[in-house]
């Protein structure tokens, strides 16, 4: 029995997609296609790997267990293809990049035309994740370089911090600190600090900041951006901490908004480059973290 590398991609898609229409056009074939190969797959093994039924589609037991293993054997197809093409040309060919929501929009204007006129073969494809979801993607092989902020767990994976970033004040402009040219942690104290939801890292790191001086996050506020924090505190609503690149350029001149940077040594987070000790891509993203640390400082 012969297993096919297309087939695996096929039963792979169903799972993640848990919809023949949709996987079949992920994977560029025809529904029926792909329904048929699939159906030859579980013939060849001689279990079902798939439920079928009107509207629904799931795994079986043997299914979940065989993806698990396919999605192993398909990164490590990709790995050798990646790692023929690196040797041919390492500064060629897709580099899968993800950045945390509060990097991407702030790091990528400084450095995207940078990266396209030095690395000019290199086709960078861009994704926004979470610190949980990109560490698992990055795991997973699913992406070859993820930037966050420091430290996260390294198991498996390699590590380079690239630039330090200071937080800055926003305070609404009718605020008494906006008349501070610079502000103390301690001046937050009966402020009503306004944060992102759960999940985003910068939201903890804020949290460790101002708890420093019993400062509390507002109960009744999540925000799911940057852009909606400064949205709130323009409207009255509270302060909050935004990462230097947030302050920068036209992001530090909006409207009813006041940024103010802290007496030093100011809190900072460090952003920095993770991706897998295995990688292929090793010179392509050596070269593109290089130019990141020294445009982004």
């Amino acid at each position: 029995m012969e297993l096919k590398l297309k087939d695996l991609r096929y039963l792979v898609a169903v799972a993640e997609q848990r919809h023949f229409g949709r996987a079949a056009a992920r994977c560029f074939v025809s529904q029926p296609t792909l329904s048929a190969q699939l159906k030859k797959l579980e013939q060849s093994l001689g279990v079902q790997l798939i439920e079928r039924a009107p509207g629904a589609v799931s795994l079986t037991a043997v299914g979940e267990e065989i993806v698990a293993r396919a999605r192993r054997i398909i990164e490590a197809s990709d790995e050798v293809v990646a790692l023929a093409r690196s040797y041919q040309d390492p500064l060629a060919g897709r580099l899968r990049v993800a950045l945390l929501p509060t990097i991407g929009p702030y790091l990528l204007p400084q450095v995207a035309p940078l990266i396209r006129k030095t690395l000019p073969r290199l086709q960078l494809y861009l994704y926004e994740y979470q610190t949980a979801a990109m560490l698992a993607k990055l795991h997973a092989g699913e992406l070859d370089l993820g930037i966050l902020a420091l430290p996260v767990e390294l198991e498996g994976l390699q590590a380079r911090e690239l630039y330090r970033e200071e937080f800055l004040l926003a305070v609404p402009q009718g605020s008494p600190l906006a008349a501070h040219e610079q502000v103390r942690v301690a001046d937050l104290r009966d402020e009503r600090l306004l944060l992102l939801e759960e999940g985003h890292c910068l939201r903890d790191q804020a949290l460790e900041v101002c708890g420093r001086v019993g400062v509390q996050d507002s109960q009744d506020f999540r925000a799911t951006s940057l852009e909606t924090l400064r949205q709130m505190v323009a409207a009255g609503a509270g302060v909050t901490l935004l990462p230097e690149l947030a302050g920068r350029g036209a992001y530090g001149s909006g409207r009813g908004v006041v940024l103010r940077p802290f007496v030093r040594p100011a809190p900072a987070r460090r952003v920095g480059a993770v991706w897998r000790r295995t990688t292929p891509r090793r010179a392509a993203i050596e070269a593109v973290t290089a130019l990141i640390a020294r445009r982004a400082t």
